[in-house]
């Protein structure tokens, strides 16, 4: 898995931000900070499937998860299994 942190920032900016990066630190909340709403989550969560082809189950939509990028990196570490 090629920098997955920088995969989910370019996604982020993207479609959330609209190319604009900036004040995006690694450990920003996307909730706390209105980055990304409920329906954004859906679209996150589409986002990892596809680009990571991991399956989220309704139990790990919990912002342990999802809610910066540090959060899903880590998230994606535990579901990816290491070569």
């Amino acid at each position: 898995m090629s920098d997955p942190k920088g995969r989910i920032k370019m996604f982020i900016v993207e479609n959330f931000l609209f190319g604009n990066a900036e004040g995006l630190m690694d450990d920003t909340s996307f909730l706390e900070d209105g980055i990304i709403d409920s329906t954004g989550v859906l679209e996150l969560v589409n986002f990892l499937e596809e680009e990571f082809s991991i399956k989220v189950e309704d139990e790990e939509l919990v912002p342990e998860n999802l809610d910066s990028i540090n959060n899903l990196s880590a998230y994606l570490q535990k579901k990816i299994p290491l070569n």
